[in-house]
């Protein structure tokens, strides 16, 4: 949501003229109406956009019955594109236009900002194998059926076999690693920028063919049959994405294949939602299906592309009853304020995937084409 140009005293009515091209009614009885506390929340909105909207509801001054609902219809209206970029939004596409936000200096803070704030947090919000990233749900009826399902869809579509060396590029609290070590028989090494994923999954995958190591990206040099990144490389940012796929390329063998499993934006961008990025996911960048193409130009063979973004609409909302139904559990560790943070959070990307303004991508490359042709292997089957 955008900066209005309007006098104070017509706030209110300049917000409820917004959010009726959206069916969304301020203070009205539906579930994605909104409940207004706080008579300067309509002046903080205008002056402040999508920042604003966020920041006031963790403030407490609003609420909404269904935060996904709301939001969904919100950016299915486009409100999102309307009258002029506030100075702070301005800034920080500049900012990241003139500055490699995700260097290797900073590589680290996403660790430490997000994914280190408490394993209990994310034991209580993710299936039981801690997976975090989009689900796939076909044939699945529950979270941890769906997470299954997403890793033997990967393992399949890289053709696991017994005694196969795999690098899991991002890999979180262990769930791919562990899966793919127990199921297929392959040896994983995993690395992660969070010291408490770290540690977790190696006490997670001990006693198995897995290494896990606290390492950025950019510092690999071992080969390996197969690659695979999965909700990393939203993380990686526009001027490193050719970088990236040099070091995959040069990990991969010859006949190896590599799977990225990352959310997508329809358009090429530099700049991100100013409240997701201050609050859930520093300088973090979804890329454009251009960028990653140009990216692996010359470098690999795009074998496979295939897209299921409204999975993560199911996948957050599950997240979301997680959430809220184990937060007596966590509650010692966090404050209300948290609470409607991570509530926003959710939901919000619900919507924003419901709205279909984000996608979810599997692609999977070669580096020189595979022979005959690359057959997406047993990716229907309903018994794993």
């Amino acid at each position: 949501m955008r900066v209005f140009d309007v006098p104070k005293k017509d706030a209110r009515q300049a917000v409820a003229q917004l959010l009726a091209t959206a069916d969304v009614q301020i203070d009205g009885a539906r579930p994605w109406d909104i409940r207004v506390h706080r008579p300067h929340f309509f002046e903080r909105v205008l002056a402040g956009g999508s920042l604003a909207l966020g920041e006031s509801y963790m403030d407490g001054w609003w609420d909404c019955a269904a935060i996904d609902q709301f939001i969904d219809r919100i950016l299915r209206a486009r409100l999102d594109k309307e009258a002029r970029l506030s100075g702070k939004v301005l800034w920080a596409g500049v900012r990241a236009r003139l500055m490699n936000l995700q260097r290797r200096a900073k590589a680290f803070d996403i660790g430490r900002q997000h994914y280190d704030i408490g394993n209990r947090l994310f034991a209580v919000m993710l299936d039981k194998g801690m997976n975090y990233s989009c689900a796939f749900w076909d044939h699945a009826a529950t979270l941890d059926a769906a997470q299954i399902r997403k890793l033997d869809l990967i393992c399949s579509k890289l053709g696991l076999q017994s005694g196969m060396t795999v690098l899991d590029i991002g890999c979180g609290w262990g769930g791919f690693a562990r899966y793919a070590a127990e199921t297929y028989g392959v040896t994983v090494t995993g690395i992660t920028v969070s010291r408490r994923q770290a540690e977790y999954a190696r006490t997670y995958c001990r006693d198995l063919p897995v290494r896990i190591e606290l390492q950025d990206y950019r510092s690999l040099k071992e080969t390996f049959d197969r690659i695979v990144s999965i909700g990393m490389f939203e993380h990686v940012g526009g001027k490193n994405y050719r970088t990236f796929m040099k070091v995959v390329h040069r990990c991969l063998k010859p006949d190896g294949l590599f799977l990225l499993h990352t959310i997508g934006a329809n358009t090429t961008t530099s700049s991100t939602d100013p409240w997701m990025d201050r609050y859930i996911f520093p300088n973090y960048l979804l890329p454009s299906a251009a960028q990653i193409a140009a990216a692996a130009e010359g470098l690999f063979v795009l074998e496979d592309w295939h897209s299921f973004g409204a999975h993560y609409d199911t996948t957050l909302m599950a997240w979301y009853r997680n959430f809220t139904s184990g937060w007596p559990q966590i509650k010692d560790a966090y404050d209300q304020k948290f609470y409607r943070m991570w509530t926003y959070y959710l939901l919000s990307c619900a919507g924003s995937f419901r709205a279909r303004i984000n996608q979810l991508w599997q692609l999977v490359f070669s580096k020189t084409g595979v022979r005959g042709g690359y057959r997406r292997i047993c990716t229907d089957r309903p018994d794993r």
